[in-house]
């Protein structure tokens, strides 16, 4: 898709639309059967969870990625997940007209790019008017502030989770009391009524998801199988905004299926901290379906493995959101990936520091230092998984195959 079809930018919904629900055919009765069928089934399910709110907004939230979409799934809601929707617009190369449109109302270039492809698509049309938007605070402040800004140019509420920074006991119970009104505001603007054992089936099918993807963590310690940094990136779908689906389940469960019978491990093995700038050749060349240098997967797909209790879900999922490990002081989350290298022994990582995310820049050198106490090289990398032209392609090229050949 050229940016000539994009002349007038609000006619791109439809494109947008339209390309999600193809994607989502064509791999439903089309596949890529050179790859293993997990993965043709993680293709389609990606592509599902993309297409239902594009053609059903009057079904759908806006939503980012650390939001309690298990709130959703129990009212038969779809979410609209704002990130995936900006990787999106990449996809079709216009991600730049939704950044120019937000920069020219005012929001600053060093806002994250994520943000900005969000709200210029929103504004000019791109994206459809859902029924209402909803976000935590969970790692960026910057959400609340972006959803909030949103809402009220299109004229729909925002159900907004202020999030403490400090996980305690007493912060538990100030997200359980919003979550609660959360769900009364969803109850009104949906018109259909909360049933608490529809939310525990969401949580129980999360619980199996999380144990599946806990199966594919320890195979992939040991085996070889391919990856692809699209895929990598879609998989938020299902290990977040999409968490408590049974296609998330069935899909995890093909997954540990396939990885199991994959060979050993034989090339060098990557892990990926922050987002992922798919559509950067160098990148693309080296780690697509790769066998040379494998990617075992990026952090935020594994970031929350535990199960929830069944017996309070409101409760379990405020306690769920205040432990979780993005929120809070950075040593905790390099105490998590440290533990996550014990378990999936990678050759080297990659820290990706997004353009506009304060808190990926801010804790790189941190990040860096830990992992080398451990033995493991890791190569700082700045650049834009949102908007390419803040992704430097001589300098990405350079410093990644120099980073790869010095691998032991």
């Amino acid at each position: 898709m050229t940016k000539a079809r994009f002349s007038e930018f609000g006619k791109a919904q439809k494109w947008i639309r339209r390309g999600a629900s193809l994607q989502h055919f064509r791999w439903k009765y089309f596949p890529d059967r050179s790859i293993p069928s997990s993965l043709q089934a993680l293709n389609r399910v990606v592509f599902q969870y993309l297409a239902e709110p594009l053609c059903h907004p009057a079904r759908s939230a806006y939503v980012n990625l650390f939001a309690p979409c298990e709130i959703l799934h129990a009212f038969d809601l779809y979410p609209m997940f704002v990130e995936s929707l900006a990787t999106f617009l990449n996809g079709f190369s216009c991600e730049d007209l939704a950044v120019d449109q937000s920069e020219s109302s005012g929001l600053s270039e060093t806002l994250c790019s994520f943000h900005k492809t969000f709200i210029g698509g929103a504004e000019r049309g791109a994206l459809p008017k859902p029924l209402f938007a909803m976000a935590s605070s969970v790692l960026c402040d910057a959400n609340t502030k972006t959803f909030l800004h949103v809402a009220k140019r299109l004229g729909i509420p925002a159900l907004l989770i202020d999030v403490p920074y400090t996980p305690s006991p007493e912060a538990v119970r100030y997200v359980s009391d919003q979550l609660q009104d959360v769900v009364k505001q969803v109850e009104d603007i949906s018109g259909k009524p909360f049933r608490i054992d529809r939310l525990r089936e969401v949580l129980a099918l999360e619980n199996e998801t999380k144990r599946l993807m806990a199966e594919c963590l320890e195979a992939l310690a040991l085996k070889a199988f391919p990856n692809h940094l699209t895929l990598e990136m879609g998989r938020l779908m299902l290990t977040h905004t999409g968490i408590g689906r049974p296609e998330s389940s069935q899909c995890f469960q093909a997954l540990v299926r396939d990885i199991r019978n994959a060979p050993p491990r034989s090339g060098k093995a990557i892990f990926w901290i922050q987002v992922i700038p798919f559509f950067d050749p160098t990148l693309r060349a080296r780690f697509n379906y790769a066998s040379d240098y494998q990617l075992l997967g990026m952090d935020i797909n594994f970031d929350d493995l535990e199960p929830l209790p069944l017996d309070d879900p409101l409760f379990s999922l405020a306690k769920k959101i205040v432990n979780h490990v993005f929120n809070g002081p950075f040593n905790r989350r390099i105490d998590w990936i440290l533990g996550l290298m014990d378990r999936l022994k990678p050759d080297g990582v990659v820290y990706f520091c997004q353009w506009g995310c304060k808190q990926s820049s801010g804790g790189a050198a941190m990040m860096a230092d830990a992992l080398k106490t451990k033995g493991i090289p890791c190569l700082v990398l700045d650049g834009d998984a949102a908007d390419r032209r803040n992704m430097p392609q001589g300098q990405t090229k350079t410093r990644v195959e120099a980073f790869l050949e010095m691998l032991p």
